[in-house]
């Protein structure tokens, strides 16, 4: 029997689906392109269970009903030649069954079996973390990591995986040596970059992030579509909060926007750049027009809260009646059709949120303000990461402020630039906030907190990348 790139025996007598299998484990860890050219290997051999399942996986990371109808006949074909398989494969078998199904709890289960049977198959160690991170899971993505460590202490994929389940569970300075760890061995490797992107987010270091992450950027040729424009969203973010606006909306139109429009996570992405921009009073012309284009055949897709949230806001900020419909068929199913280990978090949570954000996409901040007071302290439940999931926070911070609950707006404020102090625009909100109190003194001393923040961050050199030619 032969052995895959990490010493795992696969059932098969072809050399190219054993190759096939190693494409589809390096590039879904190293988020490359070319994966795909394991819907070929599939067909071709049939009877390899492994690579049918790994077919259907990657059919299920569409994350919408057309990819659970695509992966179908190839479960069934993983599920007939399951008998023959080892043990390892009959458990990719029915994680992806599972997955398929629609139950992630059991899916979860199987990934965990999977790492503490087989920890060397660091690909479904890393999808174990991709199930646990939809359902706001840190702590279990994070176990999953230190679970597989003993059998590849080096491996620089290994050290990026734990170093964002260490962010996720607020270890900021063990997360930073375990990315840096990663990049010492492997200074391309995307997922520690990203790692670090939170980390350096997190902890308000605004220049030292844009400076790392457009300086790994000409390392970024040849990722898929999602990691590459989420690592330039997160380089955006940064020059967002460095009140480098203009060019945070260059990245939007070259780098971010453009790249795969009908992948969720792409949209993702878009919608929550452009809502940033705006929230920071930047102009976005009809940008929301494309990208609603392409959301509203999203609006009966409920896969995840995270991304319903997203394709809603993005067409109600498109003024489309489609986000009225969709916030309806997203109530009903909640109440009647979500599977039901996941009811809790559509009705508690997906529902308050998503009508907090259709009332902000229209103007009704009061609405907005009550709605996502009672979403936010479960948004982690949604999934998401907690820079994502800040979109959320700002969005209600806006509607409290609009909205005249300015006591409300004052506290978390203050806590944001104490986090954040290098941030312009906490302090210049906060201004306007004491100032709409009658608190002067205070008003006075973030205006000149807000000077010396923006002159700082106007100080800041970053290695800008050139627009494309039009």
């Amino acid at each position: 029997m032969p052995f895959d790139a990490r010493g795992l025996p696969v059932t098969t007598d072809s050399p190219d689906s054993v190759a096939a299998a190693n494409l589809f484990a390096a590039a879904f860890l190293g988020y490359r392109t070319g994966i795909e050219a394991v819907l070929d290997a599939a067909d071709a051999d049939p009877d390899c269970a492994l690579l049918q399942a790994q077919a259907a996986m990657l059919y299920l990371f569409l994350e919408s009903p057309e990819g659970h109808r695509l992966a179908a006949p190839l479960i069934a074909r993983a599920r007939a030649a399951a008998p023959g398989a080892t043990e390892r494969e009959r458990l990719v078998v029915e994680a992806a069954t599972a997955w398929c199904a629609g139950d992630l709890p059991r899916a979860i289960a199987l990934h965990d079996l999977l790492a503490e049977g087989f920890p060397r198959d660091l690909a479904m160690v890393k999808l174990g973390q991709y199930h646990r991170f939809n359902r706001g899971d840190g702590a279990g993505m994070l176990r999953l990591a230190e679970i597989a460590a003993p059998a590849q202490p080096d491996d620089p994929q290994l050290h990026a995986m734990r170093a964002f389940g260490l962010e996720q569970c607020h270890l900021l300075t063990e997360a930073e040596a375990a990315a840096r760890h990663a990049l010492d061995r492997q200074p391309d490797e995307p997922w520690a970059q990203h790692a670090l992107a939170h980390v350096l987010l997190t902890e308000g270091r605004i220049a030292e992030g844009a400076r790392e992450m457009l300086g790994f950027a000409p390392g970024w040729v040849g990722l898929n579509s999602f990691m590459l424009t989420h690592n330039w969203w997160h380089a955006a973010l940064f020059l967002i909060d460095l009140d480098r606006l203009d060019e945070a909306l260059a990245l939007y139109d070259d780098r971010v926007w453009g790249v795969w429009k009908d992948y969720s996570q792409d949209q993702v992405n878009a919608a929550a750049l452009l809502a940033r921009l705006e929230l920071r009073r930047v102009a976005v012309g009809d940008r929301w027009q494309d990208l609603a284009d392409h959301c509203a055949a999203r609006a009966a897709d409920h896969e995840w809260p995270f991304l319903d949230l997203h394709y809603l806001y993005a067409l109600a900020r498109a003024g489309r009646d489609a986000a009225a419909a969709m916030l309806a068929d997203l109530e009903r199913f909640a109440w009647n059709d979500a599977p039901e280990w996941a009811a809790p978090v559509w009705r508690g949570v997906a529902v308050p949120a998503a009508q907090g954000l259709l009332a902000h996409a229209r103007g009704d901040v009061a609405t907005a303000a009550d709605r996502l007071d009672a979403a936010l302290p479960r948004l982690q439940q949604i999934g998401g990461s907690h820079a994502q999931r800040d979109l959320f926070a700002l969005i209600h911070l806006d509607a409290l402020i609009r909205g005249g609950r300015l006591g409300e707006a004052r506290r978390i404020l203050e806590q944001r630039r104490r986090a954040q102090p290098a941030v312009p625009w906490a302090h210049r909100a906060l201004a306007r906030v004491y100032d709409g109190l009658g608190l002067a003194a205070p008003a006075t001393a973030a205006d000149a907190a807000a000077r010396q923040a923006t002159a700082a961050a106007a100080r800041a050199p970053l290695p800008l990348p050139a627009r494309p030619a039009p």
